[in-house]
């Protein structure tokens, strides 16, 4: 496919600059070049380096995905959401099992200035460990409880693994956003992810957007990485 038929997939890929530096996540932006528009920072990047490298993603003309999985009290993380909408973020992620009240304050916060996105299960769990910290069911029976709970709260959008995007899809049906994190292409490392997925898997189960980091930031090229996924994002979709 030519590059200008990957346009409309551009928007759908997210990059995790999980690095520890803002020089460094400078340097991965520079690289990647225009071929993404949409960083993720997350809880490595935002405690080393603070607000200040959103602002500047932002100044730069990117969008950012603020993963900070807020859970506290509904008060504390409406405040939160606040201060991440008033610093320009896009989108934001909360915890879906801090219950009702905690994501609907979330939800007025935001007053549509950012998307908030229920985390339901973190892709480093798995069944036995959710049973070990006493959630009845599996990731998939969890998944669905938070997202009922996020779309009734309001919520734009859930976190979940490709194991579990599928079945989210058919009970949220289209418009609502599922985002997916642990995306390796093919015949990358697990790492420390437990439930993964390709682009293309992720993709034809139904996810709106993916996230991808080690496979983009650590590759020699991390352009040509980022272009490579775009292609198996689309060839998922003309294989439907």
């Amino acid at each position: 496919m030519s590059s200008s038929g990957l346009e409309d997939f551009r928007p759908r890929l997210i990059v995790a600059l999980d690095v520890s530096t803002a020089s460094a996540a400078q340097q991965l932006v520079q690289q990647i070049g225009d071929a993404v528009s949409l960083y993720k920072v997350g809880l490595q990047l935002f405690t080393a380096e603070g607000p200040g490298v959103v602002r500047d993603l932002i100044a730069s003309g990117r969008k950012v995905f603020l993963d900070l999985k807020l859970h506290d009290i509904p008060n504390t993380v409406g405040r939160a959401v606040s201060a991440a909408a008033e610093l320009g973020a896009s989108m934001l992620t909360v915890h879906g099992g801090g219950g009702a009240a905690m994501l609907r304050a979330a939800v007025e916060a935001a007053n549509h200035r950012l998307s908030i996105l229920a985390v339901t299960v973190l892709t480093s769990l798995n069944d036995e460990d959710l049973q070990e910290i006493g959630l009845a069911g599996g990731a998939l029976d969890q998944a669905l409880r938070i997202a009922s709970l996020a779309r009734s709260a309001g919520c734009d959008a859930v976190v979940t693994s490709a194991k579990e995007v599928s079945a989210l899809r058919k009970m949220l049906g289209e418009g609502f956003g599922i985002v997916v994190p642990g995306v390796r292409p093919q015949g990358s490392e697990r790492n420390d992810q437990e439930r993964v997925a390709t682009p293309a898997e992720a993709i034809s189960a139904g996810a709106s957007h993916i996230v991808v980091g080690r496979p983009i930031t650590r590759a020699p090229n991390p352009a040509a990485a980022v272009e490579s996924i775009l292609q198996e994002m689309a060839g998922a979709v003309l294989l439907r």
